[in-house]
């Protein structure tokens, strides 16, 4: 998934990070060059379809302007970082 829009320096990965731990699911999040931000997401369908439905909207102060979402295959994480 790549989030753009105002959405670093705004504490949407580590809100990411949260929420990931609270659906259950794990992954990685991080601060991409370009002013996006990356994530990947492994878990339920369901879980991880709440986590990128929460990502639209993201925390309090970031403004989501374009969400890009595409299947990859598993990485096999376990947990969830902030990379």
């Amino acid at each position: 998934m790549v989030v753009k829009g105002r959405v670093q320096g705004v504490a949407y990965r580590a809100s990411t990070r949260a929420e990931a731990r609270r659906q259950g699911v794990s992954g990685w999040v991080r601060n991409r060059a370009d002013g996006s931000v990356e994530a990947a997401f492994e878990g339920a369908a369901s879980a991880v379809a709440a986590l990128v439905e929460w990502c639209r909207a993201g925390p309090r102060f970031a403004r989501v302007e374009s969400l890009e979402v595409r299947e990859a295959e598993p990485e096999g994480v376990a947990g969830f970082e902030v990379r």
